[in-house]
């Protein structure tokens, strides 16, 4: 680890285990601005308009993998992150800390750790209640991956009308979201969506996903990100635990912790673990997923 400058900002930090390397900002943020093999390019989509800013009060997305708290708003989720934020080195991770949103009161925290000798990282999202009052809210974490991929997200089990009629799960379409869109795929075990810069429209769709991955595939590589599904939670988006959206640009990959009624001065977790594997071609099928995807996310959990 040390500090570099990278996309124009001269106090970026640089993590590193001989497999893969991490980039973190801190002239905004916080913000993962690049993930990926050493050497290799960026898994994670950078908006290059908004590289190199800092300060002022215009939203920038930047790109990389940011924390914002749902429910989904224009003031509370799109706050500006466009200033400083402190780092910290700790025994076998760093900290990023921003202070307090000034329209919200909530106060992000990163913790990032990556594996000593393997493609893994784990990212522990923290928000802190700063405010006098309690706040009912959702940890959201957000990547933004880079075009030309495609998500993947697990259903839980089907099984024969005459074995069960239990509503098991909800899956959560917005007043955007085209089921005929092309670039969908609505399977028996999986719902996948396809990156495609030549189709701008926005797509997105929510699953509860007791299995608790998502997936996104890509040039011969696949992003894995785990996490903790609580069954008795509940959670955003009429019980989304994973998101995804996708324009002509970019895709993201989001994870969501159960909703909590957050107390003045406490906080709140939400970890996830991504892994970085090579050799896995894009699937375009179900039975290319269980054959390419799923080994790679049943070693990973």
């Amino acid at each position: 680890m040390y500090p570099i400058n990278y996309g124009g900002w001269p106090n970026c930090c640089r993590l590193f285990n001989g497999q893969v390397e991490l980039i973190v900002t801190t002239d905004v943020g916080p913000r993962i601005i690049h993930f990926g093999f050493a050497g290799q390019p960026n898994e994670f989509h950078e908006v290059a308009a908004d590289l190199s800013k800092t300060g002022g009060d215009t939203y920038r997305l930047y790109g990389g993998h940011r924390l914002v708290h749902s429910p989904e708003d224009m003031v509370r989720t799109y706050c500006p992150d466009n200033a400083p934020v402190r780092f910290e080195e700790h025994d076998g991770f760093v900290r990023l800390t921003q202070p307090a949103e000034a329209t919200t009161g909530i106060a992000k925290e990163m913790d990032i750790r990556l594996a000593p000798d393997t493609a893994m990282a784990r990212v522990t999202h923290r928000l802190r209640n700063a405010n006098l009052w309690a706040v009912q809210l959702a940890p959201w974490a957000i990547s933004m991956m880079a075009p030309g991929g495609t998500c993947i997200i697990p259903l839980p089990p089907r099984v024969a009308h005459a074995e069960s009629r239990l509503n098991l799960s909800t899956v959560t379409l917005w007043d955007f979201t085209d089921m005929a869109d092309p670039r969908w795929a609505w399977g028996r075990r999986y719902v996948m969506l396809r990156q495609d810069p030549g189709l701008e429209a926005a797509q997105k769709v929510g699953v509860m996903a007791p299995d608790a991955w998502i997936a996104y595939a890509r040039a011969g590589h696949l992003f894995v990100s785990t996490f903790e599904f609580v069954p008795s939670a509940s959670y955003s988006d009429l019980g989304s635990c994973i998101e995804t959206y996708a324009d002509g640009s970019f895709l993201e990959v989001e994870t969501l912790g159960p909703s909590v009624t957050l107390q003045p001065g406490a906080s709140v977790e939400h970890t996830e673990h991504w892994h970085l594997f090579e050799g896995v071609p894009t699937p375009g099928t179900e039975a290319e997923v269980d054959r390419f995807v799923l080994p790679r996310v049943q070693a990973a959990q």
